[in-house]
């Protein structure tokens, strides 16, 4: 069973595919709270590439690597990608009232799925309060 959050964001689909894939923007909104921060982002952006994520708590008591590998990618429609032997799959679909984002993966078995259905909807919602900044 997947793990679904979505979120809606006012910004041009670009804008929000740069912001998704972009090395130094995922340092910007990549946290579940104001007290973890991404201290380093690499991105390649195509099948077999690999990316990775450093996701530390700011008072430093505790970090970890998010990676994976791209499994697919359509320009500004769809990421997918493998991180264990977990998957997870990104849509960027344009509407009327903006381009929603929505996100499906594997959840983990050590966590409840509340609790991870809570911090990646968390995590997009920074995304999308980041995005919003940019075009303002």
């Amino acid at each position: 069973m997947n793990i679904i959050v979505k979120i809606t964001i006012n910004a041009p689909i670009e804008t929000v595919w740069d912001a998704y894939t972009s090395p130094e923007d995922i340092k910007q909104w990549n946290a579940a709270s104001d007290d973890w921060h991404t201290t380093a982002s690499h991105v390649d952006l195509r099948v077999g590439g690999n990316f990775s994520s450093r996701m530390e708590a700011k008072d430093g008591s505790f970090g970890f690597d998010f990676e994976g590998t791209y499994t697919k990618i359509i320009p500004l429609e769809v990421i997918q990608y493998t991180f264990g032997e977990r998957t997870a799959t990104v849509e960027f679909k344009q509407s009327p009232d903006g381009v929603t984002v929505n996100v499906a993966f594997v959840p983990e078995s050590e966590h409840p799925t509340e609790q991870q259905e809570a911090g990646w909807q968390a995590i997009l919602n920074r995304f999308a309060k980041h995005v919003e900044s940019k075009i303002q």
